[in-house]
């Protein structure tokens, strides 16, 4: 005790801290505010002393208006290490730590205030700069809706926009090259509707004035009913083509002997290949089985295809049927060494209403139907061409519409 009394002044030197001296009951011998002898002290920070560990607490003590915290740290024995003599404990005060907590509180209220501000402000810029051009690409697809298909999106300053917008006017360009083909399948069926019937009235009025000559009579009345057979396929190839496009159109399908089948269309083209003088033959593969699919519907596609051949063949030009199993799947090849398609024009050929720059064809509408019909039998239809070098188109059926001689007999 007395020696921490002569030693009282090494305290006094401290200027906001608090340091005290306590005794190891808790007593407070000296701090550096003065001497209060026997004060017992009993916060929780002087019980972890006690224990031997470093005692920390915060709060308030009788003699301090603000809020302390305190660091108590007992003192042991040079003599003997395990025995306690006094606890030392330093005050200090948190007015000043409350201050800056104070302001960092205003700091950070304000920083916060100004980043919402900040984040509001960006926020309606980048959203005037992502609704804008989205306004301007509704608009034109609006536009375009209303059938102005020439109208374009030129937004280029937005990546993501941009995008959508050269998809928008690709689609544009798509729909409008389509308007281009309906408007020129219309036109060409209105003609081509039209011509039979202008035969046919011609004729009719020509019979009804002057049906003495029994030639004449004759020549009218075949020309009537061969314009009149034109008009029904056209009309039945239109009918098709609106079932296909509304998916309504049906198969048929039956068990069919593909060899009779072929036979059957090798009989109905070769007189025309006779009169016009066209290499025709068909090759058909030694026991081809036999076949599930709608027979009327594979032959229209066949006979579609072979009218192509022949329009697009020249005199003495050969046209080859071959019908074959390849894999389990049934093959159709139809080759000719005619006039070929164009490389412009190949890609194309299948689609709706596309007639090429050399089509003899009707309507543009014959190989989208087949198309769609060999699809519905869950085949593919593929053409290779090369212009001047003739051209071949192979169908493929799939294995589990064939069914082999073999399997039959089984």
């Amino acid at each position: 005790m007395e020696n921490i009394y002569d030693n009282v002044d090494i305290f006094w030197n401290t200027k906001e801290e608090q340091i005290e001296i306590l005794d190891s009951d808790g007593n407070l011998l000296m701090d550096s505010y003065g001497i209060r002898d026997n004060q017992l002290l009993s916060t929780p920070d002087i019980a972890k002393a006690k224990s031997g560990n470093v005692g920390i607490w915060s709060g308030h003590i009788d003699w301090y208006n603000e809020k302390v915290m305190i660091i108590s740290k007992g003192i042991n024995s040079k003599i003997d290490a395990d025995e306690m003599i006094g606890i030392v404990r330093i005050v200090f005060p948190l007015t000043e730590v409350n201050r800056i907590l104070d302001s960092f509180s205003i700091l950070i209220l304000f920083v916060s205030v100004v980043v919402i501000v900040l984040g509001v402000i960006m926020s309606l810029i980048i959203a005037r700069d992502i609704v804008k051009p989205i306004k301007k690409i509704t608009k034109v697809a609006k536009e375009m809706a209303d059938g102005n298909l020439d109208i374009r999106s030129n937004i280029t300053d937005n990546i993501e926009i941009s995008q959508l917008s050269k998809t928008l006017n690709y689609m544009g360009s798509e729909l409008e090259k389509r308007e281009k083909l309906k408007n020129e399948f219309i036109s060409s069926i209105s003609h081509e509707l039209r011509t039979p019937l202008t035969s046919i009235k011609g004729w009719a009025i020509t019979l009804k004035y002057d049906y003495s000559d029994v030639d004449t009579l004759e020549l009218g009345l075949d020309i009537i009913e061969k314009e009149s057979d034109r008009l029904t396929d056209m009309v039945e190839e239109l009918l098709d083509f609106s079932k296909l496009i509304n998916g309504v159109i049906t198969l048929n399908k039956s068990n069919c002997d593909i060899k009779e089948f072929m036979i059957f269309i090798e009989n109905n083209w070769k007189p025309r290949a006779i009169k016009e003088r066209r290499k025709f033959t068909v090759l058909i593969q030694p026991n081809i089985g036999y076949g599930y699919f709608d027979e009327n519907r594979l032959k229209q596609v066949l006979n579609n295809i072979i009218d192509n051949a022949f329009k697009f063949t020249d005199k003495n030009g050969v046209i080859i049927i071959k019908a074959s199993r390849v894999n389990n799947t049934f093959q159709l090849d139809i080759e000719d060494n005619g006039i070929g398609i164009s490389k412009e024009d190949l890609p194309r050929i299948k689609d709706k209403f596309y007639k090429g720059k050399n089509s003899k064809s009707k309507n543009g509408i014959g190989l989208s139907i087949c198309d769609e019909i060999i699809a519905l039998h869950e085949g593919t239809l593929e053409i290779y061409s090369e212009l001047g070098n003739g051209t071949k188109v192979v169908i493929y059926l799939p294995k589990k519409l064939i069914r082999s001689v073999e399997d039959d007999l089984n």
